[in-house]
């Protein structure tokens, strides 16, 4: 299992919401141009669906898990990806575990794990930024 994380000096409840509600990936997730089927607002296990990429290409998943306001999982083709957030003292810890056949750990650990974990620090930054401007705005 390959694990990438981030701390964010936001709440778990704002990573949260970026995090588990499709409609709000691209706000992290640039590539991710939108989702189907897959839960609203938030992820629910056993949908099936698709995430759209880079604005054409649907990549086929399905919600496995969710534990509400901490984790989601999905699967896409022999991958599984679980979505993790974590109360700190300071904020929280963003993660994602990817797990998959051992033989693909090595390439996925030069492929898709940089990626990865850029999208995990990007989630970090967004949520803190949000909750930052929230707070100014209060």
């Amino acid at each position: 299992m390959l694990t990438y994380r981030a701390a964010s000096s936001a709440s778990p409840e704002t990573v949260w919401a970026l995090l588990a509600r499709p409609e709000r990936w691209s706000e992290w997730a640039p590539h991710v141009r939108g989702a189907w089927r897959l839960g609203s607002p938030e992820v629910e296990p056993g949908s099936r669906g698709a995430a759209r990429l880079l604005g054409a290409i649907p990549v086929p998943a399905r919600i496995t898990d969710k534990r509400a306001g901490r984790s989601w999982t999905w699967r896409v083709g022999p991958l599984e990806m679980v979505h993790r957030v974590e109360r700190s003292p300071v904020g929280c810890v963003v993660a994602v575990d990817l797990r998959g056949p051992r033989a693909l750990e090595p390439l996925l650990r030069v492929t898709y794990g940089p990626a990865v974990a850029a999208l995990v620090r990007n989630l970090a930054r967004v949520a803190a930024v949000e909750e930052t401007v929230g707070r100014a705005g209060r």
